[in-house]
């Protein structure tokens, strides 16, 4: 079974580029749906997140703005929190792997924003970077709600640079261009794991 990372910086295309997977029937696990989970009520995170934080969670599970106010600017805090969080992701992908290998999936993607920052990606066969002009990204990244300059400045600070995932990856798929573009791209990819 082909493992495929996936991964790109905010407001690159990775949601584009995971739906293009989906509708092929291709499995997508989600790290940031994973970490939703965990945080969520009866999440299995919120109890450690709230014995290391303090406030943090509210009406059992855990306050996602509490817990960045908590660790924003503060480096071993953010890595404390990453020893809590990373372990009880890397156990649901590996069931998740298992689930996929039962059904007899032929690939599965494995969709991690900070994949570099986190793992470097050298367990997949295959790792895909979603890239767009950093215009585009933050005009994309401004729409969304509640979002500020400042926040995404910090939430680029935790980021490689693009450049430097474009060079590490095995494929770039540029989602700048168009969504037809990157959809063929994403199409060609498929077809070419599973030849």
């Amino acid at each position: 079974m082909k493992r495929i990372g996936l991964t790109g910086g905010i407001g690159m295309g990775k949601s584009t580029a995971t739906r293009g997977f989906r509708r092929a029937r291709v499995r997508v696990f989600d790290a940031d749906a994973a970490v939703h989970t965990l945080q969520a009520r009866g999440g299995r995170a919120v109890a450690p997140i709230a014995a290391a934080f303090p406030g943090s969670v509210v009406n059992g599970a855990v306050s996602r703005e509490a817990l960045r106010q908590a660790v924003l600017g503060k480096p071993e805090a953010l890595r404390l929190l990453e020893r809590i969080i990373h372990p009880l992701v890397r156990d649901m992908q590996r069931r998740f792997v298992a689930r996929a290998r039962r059904d007899g999936q032929r690939m599965v993607v494995f969709d991690i924003p900070l994949l570099f920052e986190t793992r470097g990606g050298r367990e997949f066969d295959l790792v895909i970077v979603v890239s767009a002009p950093a215009a585009v990204q933050r005009a994309r990244v401004l729409a969304r709600p509640g979002m500020t300059p400042e926040r995404l400045s910090a939430i680029l600070a935790r980021q490689m640079p693009d450049a430097e995932k474009r060079r590490r990856a095995d494929v770039v798929v540029r989602t700048g261009l168009s969504r037809h573009h990157a959809d063929q791209a994403i199409r060609r990819i498929i077809r070419e794991c599973r030849a």
